[in-house]
């Protein structure tokens, strides 16, 4: 891993995980948090798991990032395709089992380094960064293993056909509590993969797609998206280019 990779993997492990068991903050203080608080069984021992109570591994050989997660939502309008248990489930494809912090290391730990997140001041400017290709897996009611782009899960309701549009690695931010300079990752309170743009998400579209109840651009594609409660994993890798936003 070359130094720079690896100073980053580093800081986000030393930061995000010192209380590797406990669970990480959301946003804000007395936010939202995520997580499991007890280890939990190894699903991939083949694979590098990044740490006992959360489901995220990785597969260096494929440079593959590997997440535990569970459908939340079949039907109606979303803001999220995924985010951490506990945080936005009801608004929100699927939620993982894991903080998005880690989600974050892994991606800088199979080489994508984060690009910038959206912002609406003074004027609109898309989320920048790496695309990363996110792919669905789980067993259908047969038993068969499935594999599907997530774009497929998620219908635009303008075209009422699948998504189109690829996500970017945008790193969310952290903020400091003044009053006892405690950091949290902002994406931990809820937005880790996002179908509505917002600046504290891991990773966004570089479309303009807006927060308001009235105006959301994307649904669960009823039909596509396996039955709420099925347990899934979301598998993480580098897309074909870098998105910079208009």
């Amino acid at each position: 891993m070359p130094p720079r990779r690896m100073q980053l993997v580093c800081a986000f492990l030393v930061v995000g995980l010192a209380a590797a068991g406990a669970r990480c903050g959301g946003a804000e203080p007395g936010g939202p948090t995520a997580g499991p608080a007890a280890a939990t069984a190894d699903r991939h021992p083949e694979l590098k798991r990044l740490s006992p109570v959360e489901d995220v591994w990785i597969d260096a050989k494929a440079k593959t990032v590997v997440v535990g997660a569970e459908v939340t939502v079949d039907s109606g309008a979303i803001e999220y395709f995924a985010c951490p248990q506990g945080t936005k489930d009801y608004e929100s494809l699927v939620a993982t089992r894991s903080t998005a912090r880690l989600v974050h290391t892994a991606l800088i730990a199979i080489g994508l380094v984060p690009g910038k997140p959206v912002t609406f001041d003074p004027a609109y400017a898309a989320a920048s960064g790496p695309v990363v290709r996110v792919t669905m897996r789980w067993k259908d009611k047969t038993g068969q293993m499935r594999e599907a782009r997530a774009q497929e899960w998620v219908r635009d309701t303008r075209t009422r056909n699948a998504m189109r549009d690829d996500w970017v690695f945008a790193g969310s931010s952290f903020w400091r509590d003044p009053t006892d300079g405690k950091e949290y990752y902002q994406a931990d309170g809820g937005d880790l993969i996002c179908v509505s743009n917002f600046p504290t998400a891991t990773l966004d579209l570089t479309i303009e797609s807006s927060q308001s109840n009235d105006a959301l651009l994307f649904e669960a594609f009823e039909g596509h998206v396996p039955p709420k409660g099925t347990q899934v994993e979301i598998l993480l890798s580098a897309g074909s280019r870098t998105a910079s936003g208009p």
